[in-house]
């Protein structure tokens, strides 16, 4: 397995507590969760991501053959510039979110924790005759994840720069905001990136800089409303429903497996689910839980995909409902109220 199994040494710093779930190996916090959120929007600390997977492609073809295997224009990417793509399944389902960046010589590519031996093996089965060579570099690089807003340049680590929420060229968004005038996606102006250090230099990279843990972190993603792999997605999840198009799908740059499903959908209909932002009761002293069932009127809707504790918004959590669910009608989940924030557009 490729999985980073060996807990991050950073879990020995003072206060640290260790995260479960996917983010199992990190620190979910250091103590101070509120402190750090407020760290993290200050621009000041550094989260520790090194349980990605990190995967590289090389070779003269690789851009020109990603290009082609998934979501996102990339022949001709230039160097130091980043990108987000998707990996579909033939019936247009999503099975890996990629954050690419090309050094010029070689692509860079993070990607969920414990996902490089699937991402690897796939990439490895659809590799034919074409000159590229794909190598998991899990156990030799770590991620960290900073609150900056720049690429990379030459002369530093290799940097991948998140592009959420801006709509990339041949995309297309699904919020419900961007389609009122005047209105202002949360994520707006939002920065953050990862950086990829050697595994033995992760502790030097972060170096004075305070830590922040996956609980700021991941609190703050929900508030952006920014979907994540085998959170915000399950077997039959497609990009239109979490709004992935605007960043990782490229409507006009050709086939790719499960490229029919994605211009059906775009073309003649709606996605069946739309997510949705839930400002829930702060009564309740535990989060619901990944899953926990979405209610109106007694009835199943939906499912709580991320649930997180806000430094100023509370207890606020991400969800999948059914497209036809009332946008101004208030939830219920686990028996608290949840008022929607609507963010796809039904």
């Amino acid at each position: 397995m490729s999985v980073q199994t060996v807990p991050s040494p950073l879990l020995g710093r003072p206060g640290a507590v260790a995260a479960e779930g996917p983010d199992a190996g990190v620190a979910w916090h250091y103590g101070d969760p509120t402190r750090e959120q407020r760290l993290l929007v200050e621009g000041l600390a550094v989260v520790d991501l090194s349980h990605r997977a990190v995967v590289t492609v090389s070779g003269p073809d690789r851009l020109s053959w990603l290009h082609s295997i998934t979501t996102q224009a990339l022949t001709g990417l230039p160097p130091r510039t980043s990108t987000e793509a998707l990996i579909l399944s033939p019936k247009g389902h999503v099975e890996h979110a990629l954050h690419v960046v090309d050094d010029g010589e070689t692509t860079w590519i993070t990607a969920e924790p414990g996902t490089a031996d699937a991402l690897v093996g796939w990439l490895r089965s659809m590799q034919f005759m074409l000159r590229v060579e794909i190598t998991d570099r899990t156990d030799e690089f770590a991620v960290l994840g900073e609150p900056i807003g720049r690429e990379g340049v030459d002369g530093e680590p290799v940097v991948w720069r998140d592009p959420w929420p801006t709509v990339a060229p041949g995309s297309v968004s699904y919020a419900a905001v961007d389609s009122v005038e005047g209105a202002e996606h949360p994520a707006s102006g939002r920065q953050w990136r990862e950086l990829l250090v050697p595994r033995a230099e992760l502790e030097r990279a972060v170096g004075d800089r305070p830590l922040a843990g996956t609980w700021a972190s991941e609190a703050l993603r929900v508030e952006a409303w920014r979907p994540r792999l085998g959170l915000e997605t399950d077997h039959r999840t497609i990009p239109h429903e979490v709004d992935w198009l605007r960043t990782a799908v490229h409507l006009t740059k050709g086939c790719y497996r499960g490229q029919e499903t994605v211009a059906r959908v775009h073309n003649l209909g709606r996605p069946p689910r739309r997510l949705v932002m839930l400002h829930l009761d702060g009564s309740a002293h535990q989060l619901s839980p990944s899953g926990a069932v979405v209610e109106l009127d007694g009835r199943s809707i939906g499912q709580v995909t991320t649930a997180a504790r806000h430094h100023e918004l509370g207890p606020i959590a991400l969800a999948l409902v059914k497209r036809n669910a009332p946008v101004d009608a208030v939830l219920q989940v686990d028996g608290v109220s949840a008022a929607q924030e609507v963010v796809v557009a039904p």
